[in-house]
C-alpha cells in the first residue's frame, strides 16, 4: 500500500514520503537534536546517505524546504542517481517549533520558496504549520493562490490537528487546497489530542473526513517514541490516510525501517 503511488489530479504522487525532521535537527526530537546537528545538518553528506538508502527502498518522494544545507544533502543525492519527487514545504522558518512566535513565521519569504521549488519536480506545495497555525486567512489564501498559480497541488501543514481542523472551513475557502499533512499516530502524541481512545478517534476522523482533503501523516514515529512496527501496525488499521512521511536519522534505519513498512 505505502510504496504505491496516489493519482491524483493528473498527477502521480509517491505514498510514502522521507521526511526533513532529522536532517533539520528539530528540537522536538529532545536530546537527540544535538546528535541531528552534528550528524546530518552539519554534515550534509550524511545526510545524503539517508536519502539515498530511503531511495535504494523504494521512497520515492522527499519533503523539503528551504534550507541551503538540507538542499545540499538532496543534491548530493541526486547527483548519486536518486530521482524523487519533492513535496516542498513553504514558508519555513527558523521560529523555535517549542515556543512559536507565529507573527515571526508570518515574515519568511514565502514567495522565494513557491520560485525555488517551482524548478524542481514537485507535485505538492504545502503551506508550513506555523503559518497556516497563526490563522492569519488571507496570508493562507495568498499563498495557495500562488501555489495553484504554478502548477503545483497546494495544501496546509499543521501542528494542531484537532483545532484547525474545526476552522479551516468556515474561515478558507475549501476548493484551494487538496492535502491536508496532520500529526498522526496511536498515542496522539505532539497532536492536540489528550487521549486518543476509540470513541474521541472516531470524533477526531468524522470531522477529518468532512474536510474532504487528501491527508498526509506525518510524526507517525512519535518522534521516536514508537516503534516501527507499532506506528506501522496503526497506520494500517485506518483508512483515511493517503500518504505518510517519515524521518530517519541513519542509513541502518532508513534500511529496517523501509523494509519492514513493505510489509504493511
Amino acid at each position: 500500500m505505502f510504496f504505491e503511488d496516489l493519482e491524483y489530479k493528473g498527477k502521480e504522487i509517491p505514498r510514502t514520503i522521507l521526511g526533513y525532521g532529522p536532517f533539520m535537527a528539530e528540537l522536538y526530537f529532545g536530546h537527540r537534536s544535538r546528535l541531528y546537528l552534528d550528524d546530518l545538518y552539519n554534515n550534509p553528506q550524511n545526510a545524503a546517505n539517508v536519502i539515498i538508502e530511503s531511495y535504494n527502498q523504494g521512497v520515492r518522494a522527499i519533503n523539503l524546504v528551504n534550507d541551503s544545507k538540507l538542499l545540499e544533502a538532496y543534491d548530493l543525492a541526486v547527483d548519486a542517481g536518486c530521482e524523487m519527487k519533492v513535496i516542498a514545504t513553504i514558508g519555513k522558518s527558523d521560529v523555535d517549533y517549542l515556543n512559536p512566535n507565529y507573527d515571526v513565521a508570518k515574515e519568511v519569504d514565502w514567495d522565494e520558496d513557491i520560485d525555488l521549488f517551482s524548478t524542481y519536480d514537485c507535485p505538492i506545495m504545502l503551506v508550513d504549520e506555523f503559518i497556516t497555525d497563526a490563522y492569519d486567512w488571507r496570508l493562507t489564501t495568498r499563498m495557495l493562490n500562488r501555489i495553484n498559480d504554478t502548477g503545483s497541488l497546494s495544501g496546509l501543514v499543521t501542528a494542531f490537528p484537532s483545532r484547525t481542523t474545526d476552522l479551516l472551513a468556515d474561515n478558507l475557502d475549501m476548493d484551494l487546497f487538496d492535502f491536508y499533512m496532520i500529526p498522526l499516530n496511536s498515542l496522539s502524541y505532539m497532536m492536540d489530542i489528550n487521549a486518543f481512545n476509540a470513541s474521541q478517534r472516531q470524533e477526531f476522523v468524522d470531522r477529518l473526513l468532512a474536510l474532504n482533503k487528501k491527508v498526509i501523516a506525518t510524526r507517525v514515529l512519535a518522534a521516536g517514541v514508537l516503534k516501527p512496527k507499532e506506528a506501522f501496525s496503526f497506520l494500517k488499521s485506518v483508512d483515511y490516510v493517503d500518504a505518510i512521511s517519515i524521518g530517519v536519522a541513519k542509513v541502518e534505519e532508513a534500511r529496517e525501517d523501509f523494509e519492514l513498512l513493505k510489509e504493511f
